[in-house]
């Protein structure tokens, strides 16, 4: 089989199935994107060009948002319009960063999108942060980022959220033509070490130091990055061994937060907002995937704070190294991580709550490290690529080889 994944950055949520696929003699995998033309061992990398609408930019962003998202539609059809060689069996993209809604004027096959996440007008994501203002135009852009996920859930032949939480965001009419396929952890990398280190960086750490992690794409409201400093403080307040490890850049990925708060770090700004002991923390930025699950085998305990948004890769990946994981209540948490079977958990915005259990752990980490050791396993089993990658490809397949659309 011939299959095309659409993503504007390569790979993605895709990396797992088309590295997989590619090694197979039995499918050819060819990518589109934003990212350079060029070989990925066997996968090929179509550039398609974005350039941004050459009209004025609308006072509200809400306004241009299904235009640029038609611009991205446009560029990859055209590059598939030169590449007459490049006729998959079957298209799977990303709705939202995957632009497939014209390949039907191009392609003759059948589309598969990815299905991440849909708006809610009232609760979720940023409107669940209700101690931060939101941009007169927030509602608006939420309704019209959805009519994208809509025209994508009626072009496309299937379609699948990556937990059961995701697809339980969108429609209840579209509901059926979605399955739920995880993306695949490679708990080849993101394992428990035979050994647990202790040190970070050049850094060496005290057998009686305790370390507590953190990882997010970007220190941002969303992911909670202000609360977990009030939490550390509270920590190391009452238990000075201690040292806090934070990777991530410093951006924000996904929140409203630079126009609340005027300015584009939200770190600088949380930093400003308390008198914080910066000699026990350690930012460490982004980490190549090897050394980020060395941090996660040395963590005591990992502490993984969102709002009701789509889970991060940084939680599935410490929860495959046995970190002790203490997340914050809420639902798509709740999916993944039981309290007191293979994790911890506590309201986000309870500090000292959150901070009473942390101390619970790093006061005797070897009492909590069965939980660890259970949600390794629980990776492993339900999110491990080795488990969920040979469902992707099957279902792959027998969506390319169906001559009518799937039985709803």
């Amino acid at each position: 089989m011939h299959i095309l994944f659409v993503h504007q950055s390569y790979a993605s949520q895709f990396a797992p199935v088309a590295e997989v696929m590619a090694r197979s003699k039995d499918h050819r995998v060819t990518f589109v994107s934003t990212q350079p033309n060029r070989r990925h061992g066997a996968i090929e990398n179509l550039h398609y060009d974005y350039s941004p609408d050459p009209h004025p930019a609308a006072p509200m962003p809400w306004r241009s948002v299904y235009a640029r998202h038609l611009l991205h539609c446009q560029r990859v059809a055209r590059v598939l319009e030169g590449r007459p060689d490049v006729r998959p069996d079957l298209v799977v993209g990303h709705s939202g960063l995957g632009p497939t809604l014209l390949i039907p004027e191009v392609l003759d096959c059948p589309i598969v999108s990815y299905f991440e996440y849909f708006m809610d007008t009232k609760r979720n994501d940023m409107l669940f942060r209700t101690d931060f203002e939101k941009p007169p135009w927030f509602r608006f852009w939420r309704r019209a980022l959805n009519a994208v996920f809509l025209a994508d859930l009626a072009n496309c032949r299937s379609g699948y959220s990556p937990t059961r939480w995701q697809r339980s965001l969108f429609p209840k009419e579209y509901r059926s033509k979605l399955r739920v396929l995880f993306d695949g952890i490679d708990t080849a990398v993101f394992r428990r070490l035979p050994t647990r280190p202790r040190q970070i960086g050049s850094l060496a750490i005290p057998d009686d130091t305790r370390i507590v992690t953190y990882a997010s794409r970007g220190m941002e409201s969303m992911r909670g990055f202000d609360v977990f400093m009030k939490v550390a403080k509270r920590i190391y307040e009452r238990y000075p061994k201690v040292l806090f490890v934070v990777a991530g850049r410093e951006r924000v990925a996904y929140s409203t937060d630079p126009r609340v708060i005027g300015q584009s770090s939200f770190k600088k700004w949380v930093l400003k907002q308390d008198s914080y002991d910066l000699s026990k923390f350690r930012f460490v930025g982004w980490l190549p995937r090897p050394r980020l699950a060395q941090l996660f085998n040395a963590s005591d305990l990992h502490v993984y704070l969102t709002t009701p948004f789509p889970l991060s890769w940084s939680l599935f990946s410490a929860l495959a190294c046995g970190a002790t994981v203490l997340a914050s209540d809420t639902e798509p948490v709740r999916e993944v991580i039981t309290h007191g079977r293979n994790g911890l958990l506590a309201d986000f915005f309870d500090v000292d709550g959150l901070a009473e259990t942390a101390l619970k752990v790093l006061r005797s980490p070897s009492s909590f490290r069965e939980l660890g050791r259970a949600a390794a396993t629980h990776v492993q089993d339900r999110y491990g690529a080795d488990a969920v990658v040979p469902k992707l490809i099957r279902y792959f397949c027998r969506t390319a080889s169906a001559r009518k659309p799937l039985d709803r």
